[in-house]
This record gives structure tokens, sequence and C-alpha cells, in this order.
């Protein structure tokens, strides 16, 4: 509703490849106001299935708010100055707090995030994204909470069973963070979820294993999180150490979003 009665352009530039078939501008009318509306629930969702140990949640909101940060301070100088100042009153303030936060969240945590600040950042970040006008720019920051909603989709979508919660286990004779597995009857698994489950663990892309117990054949599989993936990579991990890792990942994304937003995209448009 604000950006209706505030803007209201729903409007686009067609990308170089298919300006033959579209031209030069497309206009999307309602379904720009259905991208918006997905937009806002990808963004607080992504980072709530992102998230379950000490420190992720708060860092990885982090990492984008100071991306976002970065990027508003270099359009300043370019045609839409407003919007980017309009995005900086919302992110400074939400960048320092959230580094207040941190602090306390960081391992050993002190303080518990769950659902609540999730969905607030994720808001935070939809609603400067879109009155800003870079929603796709802002999307390019989220690239390891696309690449993990992309991974979970077959358990996101129950296509293979997912259990209520897909944290990593904790190990108390290591202290170490393992893989979690979702365990379900084998012949529960419809004959899509088996094709899939074949495929991920061809590419090693999940860890299976089958057996038999009291109520027959039973499968095991590595829940299908970036969290667990990474462990599969590379063993068990502190959580500390697991946390700053899953930082490091999200700071190269957002070095790949800028090579992106200023080089790859000049194939695209004409800037």
């Amino acid at each position: 509703m604000v950006y209706f009665t505030n803007f209201g352009n729903t409007t686009i530039l067609v990308p170089k490849p298919f300006r033959m078939l579209l031209g030069m501008h497309l206009d999307l009318g309602i379904l720009y106001y259905a991208y918006m509306g997905m937009l806002a629930v990808f963004c607080t969702n992504a980072i709530n299935i992102l998230a379950g140990i000490n420190g992720l949640e708060a860092g990885q909101s982090l990492v984008i708010a100071a991306s976002i940060i970065a990027f508003n301070i270099v359009e300043l100088t370019g045609d839409c100055r407003d919007d980017h100042v309009f995005s900086l009153y919302f992110m400074i303030p939400f960048f320092f707090t959230t580094l207040g936060l941190l602090y306390h969240n960081w391992y050993p945590s002190r303080v518990f995030v769950g659902d609540t600040f999730c969905y607030f950042a994720g808001m935070t970040f939809a609603v400067v994204g879109i009155l800003g006008h870079f929603s796709k720019t802002m999307l390019l920051f989220f690239i390891p909470q696309v690449i993990n909603f992309l991974y979970s989709l077959p358990q996101l979508f129950h296509i293979i069973p997912c259990p209520r919660h897909r944290l990593p286990r904790f190990n108390a004779d290591t202290g170490k963070l393992e893989m979690s597995y979702s365990r379900f009857k084998s012949k529960s698994l419809s004959p899509w979820g088996a094709y899939i489950l074949k495929i991920a663990k061809k590419f090693c892309l999940v860890d299976v294993h089958q057996g038999t117990d009291k109520d027959g054949e039973f499968t095991e599989c590595s829940n299908m999180t970036l969290i667990n993936f990474v462990l599969k990579l590379k063993g068990p991990t502190p959580e500390r150490n697991l946390t700053v890792l899953l930082l490091l990942l999200q700071v190269a994304g957002s070095s790949v979003a800028f090579a992106i937003r200023y080089q790859l995209v000049r194939l695209f448009y004409d800037i």
C-alpha cells in the first residue's frame, strides 16, 4: 500500500537478451505487487531457516546490513540519491543495534534471538529494498540464503520427510557439532522423493544411511541445510568455528554480489 500510494510504478527495464521479444520496457502490473509480497516472505523466512547456532542469525543480518550500507553509500552520487538516503536511515541504526545484539548472541550466547529477530531483520531488508528501488540488488546480498533455500526445498515441501527442527547435533563427548539426520521408513518415501534422494546422494549433497529395526527398513538422510552441508564437508566442528565459517561464506556472497552488480550486469543492461 505504501508503494502504491507513493510510487505505483510497475514498469521494469527488460534485460538485453529479451528485448527483441518483450521490448525495452515491460509493465508487470499486479504481478509486480505479487513479486514484492513474495520478496517480503522470502526475506523473513530465508534468515529464519539458516539459523540455530549461536551468532548466526545476528551475524548474517549484520553482514547483509553492512553490504546494503556500502551499496547505498556508493550510489549516493547517482540519480537515485534520495532512495539510498532513505535506506541509510533504516540500515545504519539497524546495523549498530544488531552489532550490540551479536555481542550478546555470540558463543556462548546470553541472548536467544528466536524467530522474532529473524522476521524483523528480513522485513527491514525487504522494506528498504522495495521502497529504495533496489530489490534485485538486495537479493544478491542473500546469495547464501538463496542457496540454503534451494537446497532445503525437498524437505520444505515434504518431498523428503522434514523433522520439526533441523539443527546440527551436539556431541557432548567431543564438544563439537555434527550433522543432524531425518529418519523415516523407507517405504514411506514417494518415488519422486526416492529419485531426488538418489541424485543428491550421487552428487554428495547428502549423507544417507539405510538399515533395519523392529519397524522394518528405515532410511536416515542428513538434513538439507547449508549448516549441515558445511559440516558434511568439514566434519564435526566447534560451534564458534562453524559460525565463523558460515559468516565468511556470507561475506564471500556479498563480494560476489558486488561483482555481479557492478561488472556482470553490463552484459544485461546499458550502464
